[in-house]
């Protein structure tokens, strides 16, 4: 079967984009607006930039649902604050990385609604999810308009990870991370990794 996205839908290309590239890491994106508001939202058209200067992207797309036509409020606070934190998803913090991708108007604080605490970061005024083990600060490199989405790619200028998750010389104990991952409309959980090649069964 052979399909060309630009004789189908839009909505149609994206199910199966989102349906074929999985599972995919889920930036969980910290922010605060000119007021101070804290913001906190889960995307998952999240990956590295680049490893030298450390940076990393997201991609926003318009919003959905009754804020149809509008502006992300992440989109908002990046623009206008230039900085923003990115904190990883762990399978634990599954039910309140879901509560905090409702649609909800500005003044709705993500971490009060969720329960989560935030935490003071050390360069950037965005807050950190405390709750989560591995966060980065960012500060804006820039926004790039691309289609109906906006790529957004940030400098990496501070990491935090918990000392439990820390296997020394600067590798992660995925095991025990159990980062969340995205699939079309589910959720995946690594719970298994290996070696390639692989010896036949």
């Amino acid at each position: 079967m052979n399909i060309d996205p630009r004789t189908i839908n839009s909505k149609n290309a994206y199910k199966l984009m989102i349906g074929s590239i999985v599972p995919r890491p889920i930036a969980w994106v910290s922010t605060i607006n000119n007021r101070g508001w804290r913001n906190l939202a889960p995307f998952s058209f999240f990956t590295v930039a680049s490893r030298e200067p450390p940076m990393l992207c997201i991609s926003v797309g318009p919003g959905v649902g009754e804020r149809e036509g509008t502006i992300k409020d992440t989109l908002k606070n990046i623009r206008s604050q230039e900085h923003f934190v990115i904190n990883i998803v762990t399978a634990s913090l599954g039910n309140e990385m879901q509560k905090s991708s409702n649609n909800s108007k500005e003044a709705v604080d993500e971490f009060e609604v969720t329960g989560l605490t935030p935490a003071e970061s050390l360069v950037v005024p965005s807050p950190r999810v405390k709750e989560a083990p591995i966060a980065f600060e960012l500060e804006l490199n820039r926004i790039i308009e691309l289609g109906s989405d906006y790529l957004i790619i940030g400098n990496v200028v501070q990491y935090h990870i918990k000392d439990e998750y820390y296997l020394g010389n600067y590798k992660i104990n995925l095991e025990k991370l159990r980062p969340l991952g995205r699939l079309a409309g589910d959720y995946s959980e690594i719970q298994e990794t290996f070696l390639l090649p692989r010896e036949s069964k």
